[in-house]
């Protein structure tokens, strides 16, 4: 009798954790990004690192393309399954396996949700700094993976900047160990190299995050204008003074409609769009940078300046921004987020020319941003019943993306490339950088077998690798001996 490779695979993976039947295979079809759906092969559910490793062994020996996935709340097709592989869902690998408090440390399996992070270390005083809108259900592979951002970014920086090591199963399944549990080292970057790679290297295993102390105090302003553009004026003076909030975030009118039905914040009434800046730190800090922030906010143009109450209403203005992806499905029954980035100073250019943009469609756009990094995040909405109304949106969505490079800037900030994005990474690279990119890609997967057809333009058939050495060995960090 022929062994199949799916009965290979169930020799690894008991049946109750492996999903073939149409049903099961439903909830893995499609991500964030609806638009996108493929049927996979197959989902497993590890439980442990070893069943991880003996997964992607056998597809490396098969050449079974595979994707591995969290919680799926990636918002560029990032987690789309591959048509004919398998996707290796890392949910039940949940544990956060050690918290050291005096080193402000966490190693965490990947399965574990970025809040979970935070609330297991509130204890001693720390947290952990990432928080993108859905920290409550994303994971922290996902966000090793797309090298996420969040609110606070704007002070704290990326994923990147707060992962000291990883465990990792290469795509060939090889097993590795990067970084350490300190920020020094004197060896090359592959932690940076590996975060933000979109799961095109294989699979992080274990995660050695950084904890930080938790801010003393908070002054959180919510602040109204009258235009977009005033508002991204002011992010441009507040950063301009030498002021470093520990976040500065804008929404509309139309995103802060939704996000107040959703949980009541009190944003401005009558106001085209709303700032929040907070800023962060011990009370002398925060009580030296008030008059400033004052004075530059008295100075804006601003038609209502509200300071958080207390610590209850800073938590209810927080939701309501962070709730403003979801809240907006109230509005429309499909919606397209794009990332790009513009430099700050061009915050108030870019906002008019995608009010412009959505006009000539007849789409209207919620513009909801973590502007103190000029990372914008329209929400496209549109109508997918209705012959032609997806196309007009991707339309939109694309010329948002151009402009973004036209300005200086870039096609993502956080979300990654994806499906979405990739056609348009000839306009950030060159041919000569974007052949580079993959050359590297493929000395950790010459197979291009761990999520085929992402990120990369054009066809998904694998090539052969470039001769020489694996990258982590010309390193020195692994040996082939």
């Amino acid at each position: 009798m022929r062994v199949t490779f799916l009965d290979q695979l169930s020799a690894i993976i008991p049946s109750s954790r492996m999903l073939v039947g149409a049903a099961g295979l439903a909830a893995y079809e499609s991500d964030g990004l609806t638009a996108f759906a493929v049927k996979p092969r197959a989902v497993v559910l590890p439980e442990t690192a070893d069943e991880v490793i003996a997964v992607v062994r056998l597809c490396h020996e098969h050449a079974v393309p595979f994707v591995a996935r969290g919680s799926g709340t990636s918002l560029s097709g990032g987690s789309v399954p591959i048509e004919d592989g398998i996707v290796i869902s890392l949910n039940r690998m949940n544990r956060i396996l050690r918290l050291d408090p005096e080193s402000r440390i966490a190693v965490v399996e990947p399965g574990v949700t970025n809040l979970a992070v935070t609330k297991a270390a509130a204890p001693h005083g720390l947290h952990y700094a990432p928080d993108p809108s859905s920290q409550q259900v994303c994971t922290i592979g996902g966000n090793v993976a797309f090298n996420s951002g969040g609110a606070h970014c704007l002070k704290y920086g990326m994923t990147t900047n707060h992962v000291l090591g990883l465990k990792i199963v290469l795509a060939d399944g090889t097993v590795h160990e990067l970084g350490g549990e300190s920020l020094e080292s004197s060896e090359p970057d592959l932690v940076g190299l590996f975060c933000g790679s979109e799961g095109l290297f294989g699979i992080a295993l274990e995660i050695t995050l950084r904890l930080l102390p938790k801010a003393a105090c908070f002054h959180t302003v919510l602040v109204g204008y009258d235009s977009l553009q005033k508002a991204g004026d002011t992010v441009a003076a507040v950063v301009a003074s030498g002021l470093l909030p520990g976040a500065m975030e804008i929404m509309d009118r139309l995103a802060m409609d939704a996000a107040e039905a959703a949980v009541s914040a009190e944003f401005p009434p009558g106001s085209e769009a709303c700032l929040i800046v907070e800023l962060e730190g011990t009370p002398d800090q925060v009580a030296a940078e008030r008059p400033a922030l004052q004075s530059i906010l008295d100075a804006s143009g601003a038609i209502q300046i509200r300071v958080a109450r207390d610590a209850e209403d800073r938590i209810r203005i927080w939701k309501g921004r962070k709730s403003a992806f979801s809240a907006v499905g109230r509005l429309s029954p499909d919606f397209i987020v794009q990332d790009g980035v513009v430099p700050r100073r061009n915050l108030g250019e870019a906002l008019r020319r995608i009010g412009e943009a959505s006009k000539r469609r007849s789409l209207r756009v919620a513009n909801v941003f973590h502007a103190g990094d000029g990372n914008l995040h329209p929400l496209i909405l549109y109508d997918g019943r209705i012959s032609g109304e997806l196309e007009k949106a991707e339309e939109l969505a694309g010329e948002i993306l151009v402009m973004c490079v036209e300005m200086g800037g870039s096609i993502t900030g956080e979300h990654g490339i994806g499906l979405e994005k990739k056609e348009f990474l000839p306009r950030m690279f060159s041919a000569e950088d974007i052949d580079v990119m993959q050359r590297v890609r493929r000395q950790f997967d010459p197979k291009e077998i761990a999520n085929r057809g992402k990120m990369f333009p054009g066809g998904d058939a694998p090539v052969l690798a470039m001769r020489g050495l694996h990258p982590l060995e010309a390193a020195g960090v692994i040996s082939r001996e």
